[in-house]
């Protein structure tokens, strides 16, 4: 402690290079971990162990696919979530649903934006629709496709501000809608992979169809399977020989649909995040090395400078390995030094609003960082410390 107060700016420039390495590999880290986690936990609100059924692929195959031919494919209609429905045997649950953003909800002065998802009644088992005042929807109010809504978080408090919304009405494209109950809480997300809870309106599918388009009425069939791999594996290959049949399509054809998962989704962000995590390593390895040449530069320096007291400690009958240790010591703790400083910027950092992503310093990284500043330290000082435990102590103790 005493050789780094009388050599501070040389020993603060050494461990500078430490700490920015640390800072970079556990700050990429970090916010990789915290974003993972929010994206994650969006695509679990969609749904667990779910298939949906759409037009469109999440994930295209091979460049060489004609991706032109998925314009050709129809929308899922309405009849055949109805023939899924009564057909499928490894469904917990079928449901199917849709959008419409930007609509525009008006009750007296007030008014705000709001994204209207059309559902079936099954919608509740594919995911929670957590209501706090008033109730779901009933069946017969699905099926009839009655003018009934269940409003956001937000959308109530800019609507009925000030009063009970439940039994209310109010307008979304010239049409009356009896509040029957509304959501939940939810706060914002980074990832919204179907919208803001907070800012949704729920309408039965019939309704949701009949308001916004006209003809036959088309969305997203959500089948809900078992809860193991192999019953979502079994659900997956019943729905595609139910709905090659019902569409009429030749052992030949291709599919003219499309079989999404989540999880899928999931896996292909993992990867994405993998492939970041280490190229942040990579990176703050850079500062790292920097760093370390910095230490062993401070530990080289400091065999010389005390030489003559290695020579009197062997003298006096300490072991090669007393003054390996001692060396090596004093190196790991220089690097744990400059990465307890890179930790706490990271941990300071966490505390700076980003928006809905919350950022969190988990223990992992982290002993992680710990870890890293120690092989560092004894990267950087096994060489000289080697050189100071092979001295020989009379010519050690005579230098000056």
């Amino acid at each position: 402690m005493q050789a780094l107060r009388e050599n501070i700016l040389r020993t603060v420039l050494s461990l500078l290079g430490v700490t920015i390495g640390i800072f970079s590999i556990i700050g990429v880290y970090t916010m990789v971990d915290s974003l993972e986690s929010n994206i994650k936990g969006s695509l679990s609100s969609i749904g667990t162990n779910v298939i949906y059924v759409q037009k469109w692929p999440w994930f295209f195959g091979g460049g060489d696919y004609p991706w032109w031919r998925y314009f050709r494919r129809p929308e899922p209609k309405y009849e055949e979530f109805k023939y899924l429905k009564e057909n499928l045997e490894n469904a917990q649950a079928v449901a199917m649903m849709d959008f419409a953003g930007n609509v525009s909800c008006k009750k007296g002065n007030n008014s705000i934006e709001a994204l209207c998802q059309g559902i079936t009644y099954d919608f509740t088992e594919i995911t929670e629709v957590p209501i706090v005042n008033g109730r779901y929807f009933a069946p017969q109010e699905v099926e009839s496709g009655r003018n009934v809504g269940i409003l956001g978080a937000e959308i109530a408090d800019a609507l009925f501000p000030s009063s009970d919304p439940i039994g209310q009405t109010f307008k979304m494209k010239g049409q009356n809608i009896t509040v029957i109950g509304v959501q939940e809480r939810k706060g914002k997300q980074i990832a919204d992979f179907g919208g803001e809870p907070d800012q949704k309106v729920f309408i039965p599918f019939l309704s949701h169809k009949r308001i916004f388009s006209s003809g036959e009425p088309y969305g997203d069939i959500v089948l809900k399977g078992m809860d193991n791999d192999e019953g979502l594996f079994e659900l997956e290959g019943e729905a595609t020989g139910l709905l090659r049949t019902k569409r009429g399509l030749r052992p030949a054809e291709e599919d003219s649909f499309a079989l999404n998962r989540p999880e899928a989704a999931a896996a292909a962000l993992g990867q994405l995040f993998g492939t970041i995590r280490t190229s942040g390593f990579f990176i703050g390895l850079f500062s790292l090395l920097i760093g370390g040449f910095g230490i062993a530069n401070i530990m080289f320096v400091s065999v010389k400078e005390r030489t003559n007291i290695i020579g009197i400690q062997k003298s006096l009958g300490a072991k090669n390995f007393f003054i390996l240790f001692q060396f090596l010591f004093e190196s790991i703790f220089l690097c744990l030094i400059g990465g307890f400083f890179g930790i706490l910027l990271v941990y300071i950092l966490s505390f700076l609003p980003l928006g809905s992503l919350d950022i969190i310093l988990s223990s992992g990284n982290i002993l992680f960082g710990v870890f890293i500043a120690s092989f560092i330290g004894i990267i950087s000082g096994i060489i000289p410390a080697w050189q100071a435990a092979r001295l020989d102590p009379v010519i050690a103790i005579r230098s000056k």
